[in-house]
């Protein structure tokens, strides 16, 4: 074993992951540049043609692939490719998840076309926040949305194939090398907020951005840090992701407009799993169902053939907002109150009795209080023993319904902690 090869096994390392079958020469480069800045390498095969001889291997594909739920022999004999890279990045994932969890990992980077990249993601869905995940990828300039989810990855344009070295890759993949390294040497300490009383979770629309502003303002001047999350699809699915990784004590869940999008089809839906993290982890969480008055579109021609007779409205010429009807709203009530039905720490929903938007008040265009009541009397007459909901006398928007959603998240907080008889917060860094 060389000098440089001595740190391939350290317990804090750079874990690089890869289809080292037919990627070898140029994993051996981003390797050997990952060891010049004094990294240590913990070097991950999803080959399942092969390996190479070009460096150590530390887990091998075989690992990999038992770890996916199948056997490396197996998946040779099916030569289904698909099925191939969704056993392998679930079993990277695993192991990257394995990893973190021991505290060995200072960052992920992986490497490759279409399905290394799928696998490269796939497995850093398993990583928490902050520790840095890196991808080279040839359809990096591609919409990868799904592939990413909320997780803070970085994706590189590979600009020429995965497919050996040339001038133009070795420096591209030495610039990330370099950029990688840098990344893994932050410390985790930088990530620490400022000595606080805790960190909520708050979900915003531009339709009640005043509302969020107001509560920001009233949590900060009491001790707390503030994170809002645009819920516009990735925006819900981060906040829900980070809630499970236990980086917030309080969610002032204001803006639900996703659920509404995932009903109706609309393209900011969160997914099936939106609103359920906070009860499922057992946080104090207040619930409004701000926003539920409408659904969101793009250019007005993509409003789907059923919907062109409804009430629209163009919020930008990119944003065409489609207005809830009494069915809708009716099914979002039960669907709300459903997802909040077995948390621990119980919920609270509040009503705006006024309005739920910005554009939903006694002169604006979504301004349906049929609608707004059958959302109403859906929830109250679902809601489980532990939910408590509330009637609150105003728009969603007013000063007074701002204070009294962060009154109450700040009085659930201050009961969970007696409960739990700690007076600090309890979750962990971001």
């Amino acid at each position: 074993m060389n000098k440089t090869d001595q740190h391939a096994r350290s317990d804090h390392a750079i874990a690089m992951l890869g289809c080292f079958d037919t990627k070898g020469a140029d994993f051996a480069y981003l390797r050997e540049r990952l060891l010049a800045h004094g990294q240590s390498v913990i070097t991950i095969n999803t080959g399942v043609l092969g390996r190479t001889d070009h460096f150590p291997i530390d887990i091998e594909a075989w690992e990999i692939a038992e770890a996916g739920g199948d056997s490396l022999d197996a998946l040779r004999q099916q030569a289904d490719r698909g099925h191939a890279i969704e056993v392998m990045g679930r079993g990277a994932a695993i192991v990257l998840g394995r990893l973190a969890a021991e505290g060995k990992l200072k960052a992920v980077i992986g490497m490759g076309g279409g399905g290394g990249t799928f696998l490269a993601l796939a497995a850093m869905q398993a990583v928490p926040l902050g520790i840095p995940k890196v991808c080279i990828s040839t359809v990096a300039s591609k919409d990868l949305s799904k592939q990413v989810g909320a997780k803070d990855i970085t994706l590189v344009p590979s600009i020429v194939d995965v497919a050996g070295l040339n001038s133009i890759s070795r420096r591209l993949i030495r610039q990330v090398a370099a950029a990688t390294a840098a990344m893994a040497n932050t410390p985790q300490t930088d990530l620490e907020s400022q000595a606080s009383k805790g960190r909520i979770a708050i979900s915003m629309f531009g339709n009640t951005t005043a509302c969020v502003t107001a509560c920001t303002a009233l949590l900060e001047a009491k001790g707390y840090e503030v994170f809002t999350f645009h819920a516009n699809g990735v925006g819900g699915q981060t906040m829900e992701s980070l809630i499970y990784e236990n980086c917030f004590d309080g969610v002032l869940d204001l803006t639900t407009t996703e659920l509404a999008d995932e009903l109706c089809g609309g393209v900011c839906s969160a997914g099936p799993l939106r609103l359920e993290a906070a009860a499922a982890h057992g946080i104090p969480q207040v619930v409004a169902p701000g926003c539920l008055d409408m659904v969101n579109f793009a250019h007005p021609d993509t409003v789907p053939p059923a919907y062109q007779n409804r009430r629209l409205y163009s919020w930008a010429p990119d944003v065409t907002l489609m207005r809830t009807d009494e069915a809708e709203n009716r099914k979002l009530g039960k669907i709300l109150t459903a997802k909040l039905r077995h948390a621990p720490a119980g919920a609270i929903v509040l009503l705006p009795m006024r309005g739920l938007s910005q554009i939903d008040d006694a002169d604006g265009v979504f301004h349906f209080p049929e609608a707004n009541q059958a959302l109403f009397e859906a929830i109250k007459s679902t809601a489980s023993d532990q939910v408590e909901v509330r009637e609150i006398d105003a728009h969603i928007n007013d000063e007074t319904f701002a204070r009294q959603a962060v009154d109450t998240l700040l009085e659930r907080i201050e009961a969970h902690r007696a409960k739990h008889n700690t007076d600090m917060p309890s979750r962990s860094p971001a």
